[in-house]
């Protein structure tokens, strides 16, 4: 089962899914796509994991989630927005070729038998309009994952102000 819990920022999802997979799972896995930019990222990377207890499995992959054995398990997936922001700069900013990248190693992982797997991602076209042209692109590339996840996803989670919308599913 495929779950994706989307929204704006803060607006309640990495919480959500953390509650719903503990309800899936005593021992569900916590894939964390975060590169580690900076000292100040990586200050946040170690407050995220501190609010995870011993039931959770952490497992960080910046890019190819297919080498992760998702089988029989339950996995949060946090977050798509960081996850191709690795795609984009690594690939010079190319959307076509990050989009496709993203979209292989999505549908791989979505073929593992027995699993579920939520995925939080950022609707981040609903905010501010970005000031850059590098930054429009990844708008674009942002939201064309989206609608490929949400297209591929069992059920849909939109976050407003906390409360959690069921859009699919």
């Amino acid at each position: 089962m495929i779950y994706l819990v989307t929204g704006g920022e803060r607006s309640g999802k990495s919480g959500y899914a953390q509650k719903l997979a503990l309800q899936l799972s005593d021992s569900p896995l916590y894939v964390a796509t975060a590169r580690k930019w900076d000292s100040d990222f990586q200050t946040r990377i170690d407050r995220h994991q501190q609010e995870r207890d011993e039931r959770w499995t952490n497992i960080e992959e910046e890019k190819y989630l297919s080498k992760i054995d998702f089988s029989g398990k339950t996995a949060l997936i946090d977050c798509v927005t960081l996850w191709l922001t690795n795609f984009f700069v690594d690939h010079k900013n190319d959307v076509a070729l990050s989009l496709e990248e993203a979209k292989k190693e999505f549908l791989a992982i979505s073929q593992q038998k027995n699993s579920n797997i939520i995925i939080v991602t950022n609707e981040i076209g609903m905010g501010v309009h970005a000031e850059t042209h590098i930054g429009r692109k990844f708008v674009e590339l942002q939201g064309w994952m989206n609608q490929f996840l949400a297209e591929n996803a069992d059920q849909v989670v939109l976050m407003v102000s906390g409360i959690a919308v069921k859009i699919k599913g």
